[in-house]
């Protein structure tokens, strides 16, 4: 089978893995922030809810995850599942175990800000908002961006444990193709997209991170 063919063949693979790879990272980072915030809440109670939020999620398999939260609402609530809920599955389980992670990196980013910005914002009029966003914030993530950088190039790479679930996106379009063709030429091309993919993850935020260079 030649080249072209394979690549016709796993195009869709490819479209689903992006979408799951965009839609997690938004979603996560989105998240990763609020759920942050909360793990350094002043509440005792939440704070705690979120560290235990946070050790469960970084302490057990995406894929175990992703199989909780694709069976959870049939054997929890006998919400029957369809066909379509698999997708969603995926996107949902992702983005809640992603968050935990970029939630520590936030954290150690805001932790590393040192408490006389805040003391120094107050006596110029600034409120404890505006001098999170204003100027705690920028600083924040320029100093988080290479822990982003690395998770974010991990997450291309686990987007291949949707086939978990029976999600056609391109790793598991590629053993399919294997399996029929008898070939190894899918997963070389399955293997070229993902490198391109992360090289070009890799170069988005190596530019970022020049432009954020004033922050020094």
């Amino acid at each position: 089978m030649a080249i072209t063919d394979i690549i016709k063949q796993l195009s869709s693979g490819m479209g689903v893995t992006i979408e799951i790879f965009f839609v997690t990272l938004v979603s996560s980072l989105i998240l990763g922030l609020g759920l942050a915030l909360v793990r350094m809440s002043k509440f005792k109670i939440l704070s705690i809810l979120a560290k235990i939020y946070i050790s469960i999620m970084r302490g057990t398999p995406l894929m175990l995850q992703l199989l909780v939260v694709y069976f959870g609402p049939y054997f929890i609530f006998g919400i029957p599942i369809t066909r379509s809920y698999r997708l969603n599955a995926v996107l949902i389980g992702f983005a809640l175990n992603y968050a935990a992670y970029f939630a520590e990196i936030y954290r150690g980013g805001i932790s590393a800000i040192p408490e006389g910005q805040y003391e120094a914002a107050k006596l110029l009029g600034y409120s404890r908002s505006q001098t999170f966003i204003h100027i705690v914030m920028p600083q924040v993530i320029k100093r988080i961006i290479p822990a982003v950088a690395n998770e974010t190039i991990t997450l291309v790479k686990d987007t291949s444990l949707a086939f978990t679930l029976a999600v056609a996106e391109i790793f598991t379009l590629t053993k399919q193709l294997v399996a029929s063709q008898s070939s190894m030429m899918p997963f070389v091309v399955a293997a070229v997209f993902y490198y391109i993919f992360n090289l070009l993850v890799a170069m988005f935020f190596d530019h970022v991170e020049k432009k954020l260079s004033y922050y020094r």
